[in-house]
Order: C-alpha cells, then structure tokens, then sequence
C-alpha cells in the first residue's frame, strides 16, 4: 500500500456547559431511536450502483450497500467487509479472490450468495452506462464463482483493484432484484450495508433506518438518519440557521466556513485536508475549438488560482497546480513549472501561432447550487476573456442533466470536483486523464495511459511516486484539464451530535453510523 498517508489534519472543537464535568459517552436509551438529521448540498443521481459516479450518490451507497472490501476510518489499506478474507493469488497480480462471509441476507430475507457479487460486476460492465462507475473496472476481464469463492481475472497486473472493489462501484446487489441489462428504476433499494433505506424522494430526502440483519466491518448499530438535500449551498446554510438539520456538510457558503470559530457556542466543527480536487476540463476532440494543444496551453496561461481561491472560496481551498493533489504520493507542481503566472502575452503569442482567430468563442458548463461554482464560473469568464483573447459562454446546468451534457460531447470546457474514490493517487488516472475516461475530454495520450498501468504493477505503492510525476509533465503539456484547487472539509454539528469526523476522514466513506447523540 502507499507509503505516503494522506493528511488529515482534524480540528475538533467541543464546547461544554459551565458546570459540566464531561460528556456523556453513550448516548441514554430514549435518544437510540431518535433521527440525526444531516444537511449536504451533494445531489443523489441514481439509486442502482451501476448509473453513478459521483459524491452523492456513493455517500449514500456506502451506507446502504456493502462491497466486498471496505477502508477502516483513516485507513490506506482495504480491509474485508462482505468478504471473509480477500488476496491475490500468486505474485502476478492477475488473478484476486474473495471468499464470501457467512450469513448476509438481502431485505428479501434471501442469502447473498458468490453469483450475486459475480452478477454485480459483470451489470457494471454490461451496462456500461455513461455516468456509471465501469471505468473503474477497466483491468477486470473475467469474475468466476466456486462456492463462497470470488475470483477476479485481471486482464493486466492492478494492485489498485482491492482499493476498486472497495468503492460505490463495488456494491453487491440482488440478483433477483436489480436487471442485468439496464438500471433499476423507482425508489427502492435491496443492499446489505449498515442501513435500510425506508424512504426516499428524489432532490429531498432520504431516510435512513439501522440495518438490524447487518453482518460485516462495522460494529454496533448507527441512530437513525435523515439525509436531506438541498439545491444550493445558501439554502443548507439556511436550514442550518433555522435548526432545521443537525448537521450540515458539503457544502456550506464559503463566507460561513472562512468565518467559523471556537468562540461560537452551540456547535462542533471538524475541519479536515482533504483529497478533494476541482479542475477546468477542455474538450479535446476535432469539432471543439479547444482541440489545438496551443489553445488549451493558452487558457492555461490565463487561469489565476490564487484569485479564485481568495475572492471566490474566502480562502477556504488552496490553489492547485497538479492532477495529484497534495498530500498524495506522486503530487507536484507540473502546471506552476509550465505556467507559473498568468501572462496574457504568453497566451496571445500561442494563439497567434496556432493561427486561430481571436477571440476564440468556446462554450462553459457548470453544475447548479454546487457550492460557489455559479461565482468561480464568473471569476473563470472573466479571467479568460482578458486582453480580448477569448469569448466563454457560461451556463449552469442541474447536475444530472450537466453530467450528460459533459458525457455526450455538449460543452468544450466545464468545472468540476473530484472526490478521491480510494486513498492513492491511481484515482487520478484512468478515470480523468486516461484514454475513454469518465470525464469524455476526448484526450488519449499512449505514453500517459502506459504509466497508468506501469504504476497498478506496483503492491508497494511508494514505487509508483515517479509515474505520476511524469504523467503529470504529461498532462501539463497537454493540457486536457486545468487543476484549480483542492479543498478543505468542514462538518458542522450542534453540540449534541458526536462522530462528524468520521464523515470526512479522507477514505471516500460517509461513515452515518458513527453519528451519535452525545
């Protein structure tokens, strides 16, 4: 596993009543069933693990759904969830099995068996959806059963895919329950994670009940949660003022997370670095008027992250200049060493070399109430269109109808956050600069997709540091994305809520059954 542990830097603050001696640890017997209700400006996009990829939905996934591997609480390293035990066979890195636990039965009352994590993999791949996780599984060729044993058949060495299977794309469903050719429909989930899903509205809420029939990592039942959405991060902050939820997390006005303080009573707050990132994305296929590399080059000449991070986010992210962000093995600065300020000189003469006419009008797509992107879309244009170079139109569109729209080739360039799936920097690869990746640039660079695979051979995952160094001059050059940032976490609670932490300690988990009442 990696040698390098993700930062995670957490501020706890706990403010007692005068007179307190200390916390009740364990929450009395009238609060066991009383609902913790948790406010996110994250948006759910589809219920059927095999149609998403993206925040929303696996937070949800990941409490609803069991995979067979899962990540402790800080953890780098997969530990077994659905499965007994889970290796490699064999030093090539080829063939991995997993031998089922015992026990586990579906909301049916029917026992998960090895065909139905089998047939959860191959729907995956099968349908293939567009916005869906099969990305993920691009050096999976072959899933086989043999009783209560899993085997993967790698088409190419992958010491990263233990760290796959231990994602949202990983979530075992009912064979009997879930079509093999096509996602399910409607509002009803049949998972065997720590929760049940007993209510659902699309946009609004979910309803979540602890999973009495739950067997694997997780020990001792969760409270009862209602996740609520909101369209908007002025909206959560308006919920959170009203006391309407008792937690609020990603993502909070930046105003309100730049101004949190200890001195303020009646709240917790865990603040956390985080492997978030966020990246311009340009398109680069032939009809799109990014598609000469000198253009691209250009407008990263013209991006100002400094600018963005403190006028538009309060300083409550810091400028990126890598696809790998810091914290990370293999993180650099490749884009401050291309492009170490903005220079519209620099950009004017790549321009007039490519022989492109001026102003180069291109399109700019943004997913709406996604923090202060409506801002950072504004504070882009305007950096952009400096010196008269280049002409963006920019429109903010609902996040499933955005994800599309980036999918079918609709927008030359669009922002977006990328949330680390597993805890190494090979979730940077394949699935945003690798060729067919799930953010459809059209890029495909033969030297960068050998290093992607180069670096899976790896099990030491401090050998893979020089790789994505490289990978990353790579994509500096060419320019397929522009970095912007990488963001902190924040988790605001009222004082009677315990166990924020645990919903951004760097794994990719939103832990809702460490939520307690305290």
């Amino acid at each position: 596993m990696r040698s390098v542990r993700m930062r995670i830097l957490t501020t706890f603050l706990v403010l007692a009543a005068v007179g307190v001696g200390g916390w009740q640890l364990l929450p009395s017997r009238e609060d066991t069933d009383k609902t913790i209700t948790v406010g996110t400006t994250d948006a759910v996009t589809s219920l059927d693990p095999a149609g998403a990829y993206d925040a929303g939905s696996w937070a949800l996934y990941g409490n609803v759904f069991q995979s067979l591997l899962t990540f402790e609480p800080d953890g780098v390293t997969p530990v077994p969830d659905a499965a007994k035990s889970c290796t490699f066979v064999g030093s090539g890195l080829t063939t991995y099995t997993c031998e089922l636990r015992a026990g586990i039965t579906f909301p049916s009352g029917r026992a998960m068996t090895a065909e139905d994590v089998k047939y959860s993999f191959d729907r995956v791949k099968k349908i293939k959806s567009e916005v869906g996780p099969e990305s993920l599984f691009s050096t999976l060729g072959s899933v086989t059963t043999e009783g209560d044993t899993v085997t993967f058949h790698l088409s190419s060495p992958d010491a990263t895919f233990p760290f796959k299977v231990a994602t949202g794309a990983g979530s075992i469903v009912d064979r009997e329950k879930y079509p093999a050719n096509g996602l399910r429909t409607g509002s009803e989930v049949d998972g065997t994670g720590p929760y049940r899903l007993t209510g659902y509205t699309k946009d609004e809420r979910a309803t979540l009940k602890p999973n009495s029939s739950y067997k694997g990592d997780v020990s001792g039942a969760g409270r009862p949660v209602e996740l609520r959405y909101y369209g908007d991060s002025g909206k959560l902050n308006t919920a959170w003022k009203a006391k309407r939820i008792d937690v609020a997390t990603r993502t909070l006005p930046p105003g309100v997370l730049s101004g949190l303080s200890a001195s303020d009573p009646g709240r917790r707050v865990t603040e956390s670095d985080s492997s978030e990132t966020r990246n311009l994305y340009l398109a680069t296929r032939q009809s799109s008027p990014l598609h000469d590399v000198r253009v691209r080059r250009a407008l990263a000449w013209l991006v100002d992250r400094e600018q963005l991070a403190a006028k538009v986010y309060d300083g409550t992210v810091d400028p990126l200049y890598s696809l790998i962000p810091a914290g990370l093995t293999g993180h650099s600065t490749s884009f401050f060493d291309d492009y170490p300020k903005p220079s519209t000189e620099k950009a004017r003469q790549l321009l007039t070399e490519a022989g492109v006419t001026t102003p180069v009008h291109f399109t700019f797509g943004y997913g709406k109430g996604r923090g202060a992107a409506a801002e950072e879309a504004a504070q882009l244009k305007k950096q952009l269109e400096a010196g008269g170079l280049f002409k963006v139109d920019v429109k903010g569109y609902e996040w499933t109808d955005f994800q599309k729209r980036w999918a079918d080739g609709k927008l030359d360039a669009w922002a977006v956050g990328w949330v680390a799936d597993y805890p190494d920097p090979d979730t940077f690869g394949a699935s945003l600069v690798g060729t067919d990746s799930t953010m459809h640039t059209g890029y495909s660079n033969n030297l960068v997709d050998h290093l992607i695979t180069d670096s899976q051979q790896y099990a030491d995952r401090s050998r893979v540091a020089q790789d994505f160094r490289t990978l990353q001059e790579d994509v500096a050059k060419d320019v397929p994305l522009i970095p912007l940032w990488q963001r902190k976490e924040y988790v605001v609670s009222n004082e009677d809520v315990g166990g924020g932490q645990y919903l951004v300690d760097g794994t990719g988990l939103f832990r809702l059954w460490r939520l307690e009442w305290i």
